[in-house]
């Protein structure tokens, strides 16, 4: 090359696009444990922040971004188990939600359904978040059946809530925990094992993303297997031996912890495969006809593996199966949803350790019940000042 050439080359530093803005909110007593579980597990490549009612719960969290919500309502004392005040509570503070959403691609909600925080908040939170255009995963316990029947009623309808303004939503029985534990296990220890689930969902999802593979999944993969998809299957397997490889997608797509689910029938599939340097592409093929056979015969199936040396002679399967209902979701939180407040309300229990607080319903002429479910859900609800500043300019930086 002549030195005329060399003179007219041009180099170009190429910046490297920064990965997916992946954000894990705990919501509650038990989302809060749940994120501290996964922090301890050292899980990268995600930010994780706690959402409560409770001061005294956020104070011993260990999430770098605590967001206490309701605090003129319940005075940082928490809900007292009541759904209504979680979900008040959020309603209060949805700037300060708003604002620690912002810039996120995806959010993992994790909560205990069946008190009042995670049970309350959550689908407020939900719908914020899909107002921003974010993809929306929920993975949440129902409560054990120790607890009693109102903290079951109470999840049953939050479930039901929560899958309405979520893309995807993974429920996660506690009661299914006894089928894989000693009879000698600890209620602490219980409850813990409850917390490491929802840590293996939320890990199993992320590490699709964050973690680097021969055959890459990234988050348009994953998007497109969990956007709109209403109640999802996933399932993690781990195996070694002559047969590790089938093994391990048997265990992963018959978790007896999933809620009446499996594969069969879905129509999206995430596969991802990871082994150490000894895994073969025979037993990647096995695993992988394996989950195909059961899948629907049109199923959106995309596929990855990952070498990871760290599990030797051990082989990793991950399943998440999506697209077994039409999901019916509701409409996001729009300033459309809400009208002034215009009559003195009833009051409404809350919590013995806060004072007494009203809850005002809207004024309107018609039935209630003759409105679609989704207006009814915010019937009783004050019109966030974020929304109706939202229409003429752009949301206004928290303050405090």
């Amino acid at each position: 090359m002549s030195e005329e050439s060399r003179s007219k080359l041009k180099f170009h530093l190429v910046e490297e696009e920064p990965g997916a803005n992946i954000k894990v909110i705990g919501i509650g007593g038990g989302g809060g444990n749940a994120v501290n579980r996964m922090i301890e597990a050292r899980i990268e490549g995600v930010e994780f922040i706690t959402i409560n009612t409770d001061l005294q719960a956020l104070s011993t969290n260990q999430a770098p971004t605590k967001i206490q919500i309701g605090r003129k309502l319940t005075k940082g004392l928490g809900s007292g188990g009541r759904p209504e005040i979680g979900k008040q509570a959020a309603l209060e503070d949805t700037e300060k939600i708003v604002e620690i959403l912002q810039g996120a691609d995806m959010v993992f909600l994790t909560a205990g359904l069946g008190g009042g925080t995670g049970t309350g908040a959550t689908p407020v939170i939900a719908s914020l978040a899909s107002e921003l255009d974010i993809l929306v995963i929920a993975i949440v316990t129902l409560p054990f059946n120790f607890e009693g029947k109102i903290r079951t009623d109470q999840a049953t309808e939050g479930l039901t809530e929560l899958r309405g303004a979520v893309d995807t939503v993974i429920s996660i029985p506690n009661e299914r925990l006894l089928q894989t534990v000693n009879l000698d296990t600890s209620i602490q220890d219980a409850f813990k094992m409850a917390d490491d689930v929802l840590r293996q969902a939320v890990q199993g999802i992320s590490d699709l993303i964050t973690r680097p593979g021969l055959i890459n999944l990234d988050f348009a993969d994953v998007k497109s297997i969990m956007k709109g998809m209403g109640m999802a299957f996933m399932g993690t397997g781990l195996a070694s031996g002559e047969n590790r490889a089938i093994e391990a997608a048997q265990k992963a797509i018959s978790s007896p912890l999933l809620v009446d689910t499996s594969i069969e029938g879905a129509h999206g599939v995430l596969i991802n495969i990871t082994g150490g340097k000894d895994m073969t592409l025979h037993e990647v093929s096995k695993a992988s006809e394996l989950i195909h056979d059961l899948a629907h015969p049109e199923a959106n199936i995309i596929f990855g593996t990952v070498i990871d040396e760290n599990l030797k002679e051990m082989v990793k399967v991950t399943v998440i199966a999506t697209g077994f209902e039409q999901p019916s979701r509701s409409k996001p939180i729009t300033r459309d949803h809400f009208t002034p407040r215009s009559q003195t309300p009833p009051p409404v229990a809350v919590p013995q350790e806060t004072p007494p607080y009203l809850f005002e319903p809207q004024g309107t002429n018609d039935s209630l019940w003759d409105r679609p479910a989704w207006e009814r859900q915010w019937d009783m609800l004050e019109t966030p000042s974020f929304i109706r500043r939202n229409k003429s300019g752009s949301i206004r930086k928290m303050t405090s």
